[in-house]
């Protein structure tokens, strides 16, 4: 391979998947800001609508855009919202814990678990929900 031939540092594909990923990111905080806190929602039925509406969104941009699978939709969406629910499950761990029992604010704590979410949900959606 001669130096004009090389591949690039960060694959397409993962740029576009980081891109719609703050996409998502993007629905899920404001969402959860919003359910939580104009309309009081207890942080954790906030946080479960708001990554769900983020998954959805993740979820239908990849499919298309990204990895632009569509065959086995049905069992590819299950696999990606199966991977988004593991997540739900980590940031309601990181808001029981940094939240309820330490009491730093759940904005914070929701702020800060989302880069934590997004590597681990790439990696395994990569693998098992478009592989």
């Amino acid at each position: 391979m001669t130096r004009t031939e090389q591949r690039p540092l960060v694959s397409p594909e993962l740029l576009r998947y980081a891109a719609i990923g703050a996409s998502g990111v993007l629905l899920d905080y404001l969402l959860f800001l919003l359910l939580y806190n104009a309309f009081g929602l207890h942080e954790q039925v906030a946080n479960v609508i708001s990554t769900t509406a983020g998954i959805t969104n993740n979820f239908v941009l990849n499919a298309l855009f990204n990895f632009r699978k569509r065959d086995r939709i049905l069992v590819r969406f299950l696999r990606f919202y199966a991977v988004g629910v593991a997540g739900i499950g980590l940031t309601f761990a990181l808001l029981q814990v940094f939240s309820g029992w330490l009491g730093i604010d759940p904005n914070l704590v929701k702020a800060a678990s989302l880069p934590i979410v997004l590597i681990v949900q790439y990696t395994i959606n990569k693998k098992w929900s478009f592989g």
